[in-house]
This record gives C-alpha cells, sequence and structure tokens, in this order.
C-alpha cells in the first residue's frame, strides 16, 4: 500500500501512485466512503488509450452510478479483476486490494497537475461546506 505522501488525488476523487512509467488508479477513501456500498465496477478494456480527465471506467453504489476518470493520459496496463468480481473491496480497502486499473503514463508531466494529500484533504473540506 503506497504512502499518503506518495499519492495524488484529482478533483473527481480518484487517487494515481506513480512508480517510474506506470500509474496505479483508484477510488478515494472519500469518495467510497460518500457513494455507499459499491456493487458493480465496469473497468477499461486492456491496452485501452485513457485521455486525462476522461471517463474510462464505471463504478456502480446502491445510490448510484459515478464515472471514473483517467487522472493521466495513457494505455491501460493492467487491470485488477479482483475489484470487479468483488465490487465491495472497495469499501473495505480503497488504496490497497481496490485498486482499479494501471495506466503507462504517455505524459508524465500530468502527474504534476493533480492535487498532494492535504491540498486534496482541504479540496473535499470546501467541497463539503
Amino acid at each position: 500500500m503506497p504512502k499518503q505522501e506518495e499519492v495524488k488525488y484529482t478533483k473527481t476523487h480518484e487517487w494515481i501512485f506513480v512508480q517510474g512509467q506506470e500509474a496505479t488508479v483508484g477510488l478515494s477513501d472519500h469518495a467510497q466512503h460518500e457513494m455507499g456500498d459499491i456493487v458493480f465496477v465496469e473497468l477499461p478494456k486492456p491496452a485501452q488509450a485513457v485521455e486525462k480527465e476522461k471517463p474510462c471506467a464505471v463504478v456502480e453504489s446502491v445510490k448510484s452510478a459515478f464515472d471514473i476518470y483517467a487522472p493521466v493520459s495513457g494505455q491501460i496496463s493492467a487491470l485488477n479483476e479482483e475489484a470487479a468480481k468483488e465490487p465491495a473491496l472497495i469499501n473495505q480497502s480503497p488504496m490497497d486490494k481496490a485498486w482499479l486499473f494501471k495506466i503507462t503514463l504517455s505524459n508524465p508531466d500530468q502527474v504534476k497537475d493533480l492535487m498532494d494529500w492535504n491540498a486534496y484533504q482541504d479540496f473535499v473540506k470546501q467541497a463539503t461546506h
């Protein structure tokens, strides 16, 4: 599991952990908590090209369906089939066992535009007031 200071966040509540040219992406703990019980996950296709801030997956909860946006541009390099088979993992372990997919970065500089942990916490607080 990555440390909080190693993870970046988006305004649409995805987290991203970058190691070299590969980024692991998941749904933030805040988002899964707000969504309630997650019952379905539709992952992107293997090797699919994804574009920053464009929808590439869907997560459904008992409340509603939510698009998952690519935090960076690149190509899908791995999928977490376990999260798709057992969507409740996202509620139980959103940053560890329930990552959603991995992206091979096409533009690593895009990571600089994302929020760190402290900025994300401020963003969440402002959004809830």
